[in-house]
């Protein structure tokens, strides 16, 4: 079989996970887009592993660990944004802006206490 058929393939695939990554607002969309990129990736790997016979299959290794993370990368990310829908009520990653420190509105000042003599 040619490299070029599943390079072509995980062309494809990256792009679009790049497109879903830039243009989706919805969070587990995002995920999902991360996860088609990874995949592509993961592609590359075990053709070019194949292509090159390499004798320790050092891609498909690198596969294995790339689908572990994957796999530790969207559980937590899931449990993220389950935790800001039910905080928030949306998952629009537009208005995740507003959770930044730096846009926290600041603290009025309470006058302390007075101590009254008895």
């Amino acid at each position: 079989m040619h490299l070029a058929y599943p390079a072509v393939l995980a062309a494809l695939l990256f792009c679009t996970g790049l497109y879903g990554v830039l243009a989706r607002r919805n969070a587990i969309l995002v995920l999902m887009s991360v996860e088609l990129m990874l995949n592509a990736v993961n592609l590359n790997l075990v053709a070019f592993d194949v292509w090159l016979r390499d004798t320790l299959h050092a891609g498909q290794a690198l596969t294995l660990f790339t689908i572990a993370i994957a796999a530790a990368e969207i559980g937590i990310g899931l449990a993220i944004v389950l935790m800001v829908y039910r905080n928030r009520g949306t998952s629009d990653v537009d208005r995740l802006r507003d959770t930044a420190e730096g846009n926290e509105p600041a603290p009025t000042a309470e006058p302390a206490p007075t101590e009254v003599a008895a």
